[in-house]
């Protein structure tokens, strides 16, 4: 089976927006096709997942987790950020970046950057 990462990074509309809608939209086919998805959150964008003025981009990713979609933020950032239990309360895994992008490599994963 094939595997699509979508690594949200950016804050900016095109990133916190597009970014789920393109995951939700590929979940819905991703199994007839022999494709795992799964979202890697990273950079500035984890701290969008605390902003309450991002709550739309964090609710989006949490009907992804609840669809079982794997969504991974970046553990360091998270616990630097005292926001672990939060995030994970929303159904959110935590992996270091570094340990994530090896593992992508090691699979052959193809990933989508916003």
């Amino acid at each position: 089976m094939k595997k699509l990462v979508i690594h949200i990074f950016h804050t900016h509309e095109g990133s916190t927006d597009i970014g789920p809608k393109l995951a939700e939209r590929v979940r819905l086919v991703a199994a007839e096709r022999e494709v795992s998805l799964e979202l890697f959150i990273f950079g500035p964008a984890i701290a969008a997942l605390a902003d309450p003025a991002q709550s739309a981009f964090r609710d989006a990713l949490a009907a992804l987790a609840q669809q079982q979609v794997p969504i991974l933020v970046c553990r360091q950032t998270v616990e630097m950020m005292g926001k672990a239990e939060l995030l994970t309360s929303l159904g959110f895994r935590l992996e270091y970046a570094r340990d994530a992008f090896i593992r992508f490599a090691l699979e052959g994963a193809t990933v989508i950057s916003l």
